[in-house]
């Protein structure tokens, strides 16, 4: 009975998680394209998709990159734009956490926007599924996206390196920036955050490679923070 449950939980999960699919083949043919364009060869593109998993965090990353940014200052803004992550995590134990290591390290690998906001989503609707259930859901919602992302990925490394110099797409990379941000401005803490880091980003150009950019999204986080605050304060 509970195999079959799990069963069916996977197969649910899988189907959950096909609509995703529409977001990610543009989205991972774009960063293999820019990735190439930017001067990454196959394998450190693939690498990248493979290691990092984040879309947002990698074309941050690559961003940075481009404009020859230290390590250290690559890294900090990547795990900056990541931190989502932690709190993802934070709300998956209560559902997950008692599953085995090695699933909890597969689960770990496969946190991205879509399997989390899918799962919690069912897992709160659905408070009666057992542990086994929950985790062949989740492991079925990440089916179609990761496979996808890395086929993506290749796809659009190989299709970037192919594309003529003439073509420029230099600006592809801001594009996608302004791609993901417009939808994100939802609330006043949002759009307060994004004109600190706006303001702050132009006025420290003068500093190395991204560090001014660093500075910038530790402040807009913490201008954001405050917003939030005050609001419900005010409440």
């Amino acid at each position: 009975m509970e195999g079959s449950t799990r069963k069916s939980a996977y197969w649910r999960g899988l189907l959950v998680g096909l609509p995703f699919m529409l977001v990610i083949l543009p989205f991972g043919m774009l960063f293999g394209v820019v990735a190439t364009e930017a001067g990454l060869n196959l394998w450190a593109t693939m690498s990248f998709s493979a290691l990092v998993i984040a879309g947002a965090a990698q074309f941050t990353a690559l961003s940075l990159l481009t404009e020859g940014a230290q390590t250290w200052v690559i890294v900090l803004t990547a795990l900056a734009v990541n931190l989502r992550m932690a709190m993802y995590s934070a709300a998956l134990v209560p559902h997950l956490g008692q599953a085995p290591l090695w699933k909890r390290a597969c689960i770990a690998y496969l946190t991205l926007d879509q399997t989390y906001a899918a799962s919690t989503a069912i897992y709160e609707t659905d408070p009666g599924m057992g542990l086994g259930a929950k985790v062949a859901l989740f492991f079925g919602i990440a089916t179609p996206v990761v496979p996808l992302w890395y086929m993506a990925t290749l796809g659009g490394a190989l299709i970037g390196s192919g594309v003529p110099d003439a073509w420029a797409l230099d600006f592809a990379l801001p594009l996608t920036f302004l791609a993901m941000l417009g939808p994100m401005l939802r609330t006043l803490a949002h759009v307060g955050a994004a004109l600190v880091s706006i303001v702050l980003s132009l006025l420290l150009t003068g500093l190395p490679a991204g560090v001014g950019l660093l500075i910038a999204g530790l402040a807009a986080m913490a201008a954001g923070a405050a917003i939030e605050t005050w609001q419900k304060q005010r409440t």
